[in-house]
Formats: structure tokens, sequence, C-alpha cells
């Protein structure tokens, strides 16, 4: 039997892992077709079912099984000793929940570049949880309590702080020190995680003005840059941005932005390492 074309196998590998085509193809930026095609190929090549399909996924077959394990070795020595020969610049993928990437992540970006050439950084925007087996993830960022999860690296990249912002030239920000309850009674910015809601529920108060609900931090800072209300941000958004600080909410315990990151994956170090230095 003639060996099976190197493409094919690679396809199969990635298919194998993810269990479903769409995610594969992906990977390998192909499209699904083109992988389920040359995976049929290999199949009527080999003269073996390797799938069973399925219609929300896939499962490996016991031979698909078997014979997936040496492939992903082979491939892997493969690519191992192509890297020796000329290394190639490393993909880091991090994964950042949307109003993190645009607030913070994005305006730092050239400057990771300029001191990382060797680093290709792909930056995946969701508030998912994240597997970093399933997903190809190196990196998290997560905002919440201090990480639970056994096997997992983690550090401390800032606490959330809130504060409640406004437009720099809004009437909202005439007053010097509002108090809770004089905000409450003004527009109120909201995003999904509903911070004004705990805050004034511990306070034993209620919003009698409006409350303009986003489900994103971004468009919550986004809607108080045009002046419609007072938004509640975590202060290591700002950065530059046009907003005026009126009121410094209690620190919630461990909340904060954590980075995560698999023990086994020590190339994504020079990246943790950066991200903790801003």
């Amino acid at each position: 039997m003639r060996l099976p074309n190197l493409n094919a196998l690679r396809m199969f590998d990635a298919a194998a892992r993810y269990l479903n085509f769409g995610r594969a193809a992906e990977e390998l930026h192909l499209t699904q077709g083109a992988v389920a095609q040359q995976v049929r190929r290999l199949e009527a090549d080999l003269g073996h079912k390797l799938f069973h399909r399925h219609a929300r996924g896939l499962t490996l077959t016991d031979t698909g099984r078997s014979y997936h394990a040496p492939v992903q070795q082979a491939l892997a020595l493969i690519r191992d000793a192509t890297d020796k020969l000329a290394p190639a610049v490393q993909r880091v993928t991090l994964s950042v929940p949307p109003s993190f990437a645009s607030k913070w992540l994005v305006p730092r970006l050239p400057e990771f570049e300029a001191a990382h050439p060797d680093i290709d950084l792909r930056v995946v925007a969701e508030e998912s949880l994240t597997d970093f087996k399933r997903d190809g993830i190196d990196i998290a960022i997560r905002q919440g309590g201090k990480p639970q999860e056994s096997g997992l690296n983690y550090a401390l990249l800032s606490l959330v702080d809130l504060v409640a912002v406004a437009k720099e030239d809004a009437s909202l920000t005439k007053e010097k020190q509002p108090e809770l309850a004089g905000l409450a009674t003004q527009t109120l910015i909201q995003d999904g995680h509903r911070h004004w809601d705990l805050l004034l529920r511990q306070e034993g108060l209620a919003a009698t003005g409006r409350i303009l609900l986003f489900n994103q931090t971004a468009l919550a800072m986004d809607a108080a840059m045009n002046g419609q209300g007072i938004a509640l941000v975590p202060r290591i958004f700002l950065g530059t941005q046009p907003l005026r600080i009126l009121w410094q909410a209690p620190r919630q315990g461990d909340q904060g932005f954590y980075v995560l990151w698999p023990s086994q994956k020590g190339r994504a170090k020079a990246v943790v390492d950066c991200l903790l230095r801003q």
C-alpha cells in the first residue's frame, strides 16, 4: 500500500482532535467541505472507516482511534524536525473578553509586536470559558474570582476596581464628589455584569433614573463618552478615554482579571510576562 498523502493525514489529525470537520477546517484555514472530502479519500485509500458521522459531530471508529495516535506522533516529529532546521515564528493564541480586547489589549499590541517580532499573537475575543486542549488556546484572560481549576497556572493582572465615569463636559461631572444615592437618580449605563444592580442592592438603594443596558462594557463606555449617562466600569479600561471618574466603588473581594495558561505550554510564558508588565 502506498503512503497516504501528508495533507490528508493533517486533516485527519485535526478532525480527530476536534471531532468536528468545521473546527478542523478553521485550524487549517480550509473549507469544511475540503477537509471532509480529503478524509473520505483517505478512508477510501486505506480501505477503513475512520469516523462515525453524526448530526452534531464525529466519533472515531476503533480503527480511527488506533490509527490517530501514531499519525499524531509522526506529524509532531515532522514539525519538530522542521523547526530545528528553520525555526518558525511561534504562534500564540490569546483568548480575552471582547471589551478587554478593545479597551486594554489592542492599544498595547504595537509595543508587544515591537518587543517580540518572533511571536505571532492571535487574539480571540470571546466571553465563553476556555477548554485549552479542545480550543487550541495558549493563554486566556478572564474576569472573575481567583481561578480554582487544577493543572493551570494563573496570575492576577489587575483587580476589578470599578469606577463610575461620565463624559468630561457633561453636567454630571460638575459635582465634585457625588454619593451613590445621588448617582442613583441619574441615567445609569449598565453592562452585562450588572454591577450597578449589585452595588445599589448592597446599599439598600434603587435606581430612580433611566437605566441603559448593554451586553458589553466597551459599549457602555462608548455610551458614556457620548454623554448618555454614567457607566460603572473597571478602572483598567480607562487608559486615555475622555471620561471623568465621578466615584470609586468598594472593592469586590478577589474579583479581578486573571491570566491563565496550561503548565505544559511554556512557549506562552513570554506573552504572559509581557502582559503582567503592562
